[in-house]
């Protein structure tokens, strides 16, 4: 069987583009390893239009509800290892099968960046995570160390700051960056400490994290804490499809109709170069891009 469409990723540009895609009734496929994306780990959103506050889970618990009231064809659990252009047809190749289409969407977002330092393996999910959202209720009352300090670190420490004893900003850069209003709030916090300009040289502990050392100036410091939270920026999950034309950082390239160096094949939200990663820019960017696709099968013979 071939589809008019396969799109790959459910985050916000993934159900977005199915929602469309279903609208223009395509017959199309909808591949993911899971629903929600990186907007399932945000937790308060306040500036998702129609919205003057929403967390992250129940946006995409919306965004699930409105994409299940189609009758599409999902599979879920799967992830895309492969994308390959054939003659008037392009192949899928997941961990599970091979699917094949006229058009491809890759919405497969971004995954977030490891620290890469000795101690990170060992105590991943032993007092180390990567998820504020999923994670935070469990170190009520304790002292936590957040890594980074874009607005990503600066989310995680406004959900820390309401039940953590104590909260380290370990941020590699001279200052926070990130939107006013979240730095005022972490700012006016009292148990907040930020050490700018440091690097996070180990993860310490036994059968759970105890402690991170810390390198400021060539100056080492032990920091006591029982909980890190790694919030260092994403990488783009795009490695699986090698033809597609992608920037420095791994981005896949696109013009302004979703449309990458390879006929056929579109992308859209994180994943992409587009320069602003918000949840309603990936959303936009999934209708644009389904609708290009619609608009190259209807040009097309096929």
């Amino acid at each position: 069987m071939i589809y008019d469409l396969i799109i790959i990723g459910a985050g916000p540009a993934g159900i977005t583009a199915s929602v469309y895609a279903a609208r223009k009734k395509l017959n199309f496929l909808l591949i993911t390893r899971d629903i929600g994306g990186q907007a399932i780990l945000s937790g308060e959103v306040e500036n998702y239009t129609g919205y003057q506050f929403i967390s992250g889970p129940e946006l995409v618990q919306k965004f699930e509800e409105h994409m299940r009231k189609f009758n599409i064809e999902l599979k879920e659990g799967e992830e895309a290892v492969e994308v390959k252009k054939l003659e008037d047809k392009i192949a899928v190749q997941t961990n599970k099968d091979i699917y094949e289409a006229r058009t491809v969407i890759i919405a497969s977002g971004k995954r977030s960046r490891e620290l890469n330092v000795a101690g990170e393996k060992e105590f991943k999910n032993r007092g180390l995570t990567y998820c504020a959202t999923c994670d935070a209720p469990l170190f009520q009352g304790k002292d936590i160390a957040v890594i980074g300090g874009g607005n990503s670190a600066l989310d995680a420490v406004l959900q820390l700051i309401k039940i953590a004893k104590k909260v380290y900003i370990i941020n590699n850069t001279p200052a926070l960056s990130g939107d006013a209003v979240m730095l005022d709030k972490v700012k006016d916090s009292k148990i907040v400490s930020v050490y700018n300009n440091a690097k996070v040289a180990q993860i310490i502990g036994d059968k759970l994290v105890k402690a991170i050392k810390i390198k400021k100036e060539e100056k080492e410091e032990i920091l006591f804490v029982e909980g890190v939270f790694v919030e260092i920026g994403l990488i783009p999950n795009a490695e699986f499809v090698k033809d597609v034309e992608k920037n420095q950082f791994g981005e896949i390239k696109i013009n302004c109709y979703n449309e990458t160096n390879i006929a056929g094949i579109f992308a859209a939200g994180d994943v992409t170069d587009v320069p602003a990663k918000q949840i309603i820019i990936a959303a936009g960017e999934g209708a644009k891009a389904s609708l290009s696709a619609f608009r190259y099968l209807m040009q097309h013979k096929f």
